[in-house]
């Protein structure tokens, strides 16, 4: 016990340094940067400018699409609970719907899966967008959502161009990549295989613009009803913050 101790401090103390550049830039924004307790993740709070906090963290993928390490973003953007909208790399979208369709055609299979998470299920259950203001972002993005018209609404404009951005700057093809609104939060999720500060940097931005647009179509989710649930028995949440007693994240 006290070998181990002593390798998760040296590693603890090597990562520190080499995550330096992250947290002096997490701490000049007001935030707070944490190691997770064996030394091989990190821990990020920023707060946000309507009073809530924008939580990051960096580890062990927890979703089977992604190999290795990924890096986490959840924030509070207190939106309807019904708002349900995803945008992913095409190459992903693609790659689950492959995976959910061999699932759940199997005429073996008596039950559904309990342990898909929404990103997958909410492929077989709701509409894609089809019509996309921007050639460049159908080349990289696909999008679904509950409601197709407030899934449109909240791309239309400097969201999809920041995303187009982000494409082409600091998500290279083929990595996987996640953003969705449920449960009145928004949640990002992408690949990383190491924290690198220019890649947070462009997430954070991304995730606080995505807040600020969800928010903006909001007020018209009353207006669009009724709604499908994704939360019956049979379809369990696989939530993108279910690591209870492990470093939170999105």
């Amino acid at each position: 016990m006290f070998f181990k101790q002593v390798k998760h401090w040296f590693v603890a103390r090597s990562n520190a340094a080499r995550w330096r550049p992250i947290q002096e830039w997490v701490e000049g924004r007001g935030g707070q940067f944490k190691l997770t307790r064996d030394g091989q993740g990190l821990v990020i709070d920023l707060p946000e400018a309507g009073g809530g906090i924008l939580r990051i963290d960096w580890g062990s993928s927890q979703r089977s699409y992604i190999s290795g390490h990924e890096l986490r973003i959840r924030s509070e953007a207190h939106l309807h609970p019904d708002l349900q909208m995803m945008v992913l790399c095409r190459q992903l979208m693609e790659r689950l719907e492959s995976s959910v369709f061999e699932a759940y055609t199997d005429t073996l299979k008596t039950r559904a899966d309990t342990d898909t998470p929404e990103e997958m299920r909410w492929l077989v259950m709701f509409p894609k967008l089809a019509q996309f203001g921007s050639k460049h972002f159908k080349q990289r993005f696909g999008a679904i959502g509950v409601n197709k018209h407030l899934t449109t609404a909240w791309l239309e404009g400097p969201l999809s161009e920041q995303l187009v951005l982000f494409g082409q700057d600091l998500l290279p093809e083929g990595h996987p990549f996640v953003l969705m609104t449920m449960r009145g939060n928004v949640y990002l999720r992408s690949l990383m295989a190491e924290p690198q500060l220019a890649q947070i940097q462009g997430l954070v931005k991304l995730a606080e613009l995505s807040c600020r647009e969800a928010q903006r179509v909001n007020g018209r989710v009353s207006e669009s009803g009724p709604w499908p649930t994704t939360t019956s028995i049979t379809w369990q949440a696989s939530r993108p913050d279910d690591d209870s007693g492990r470093p939170p994240g999105g």
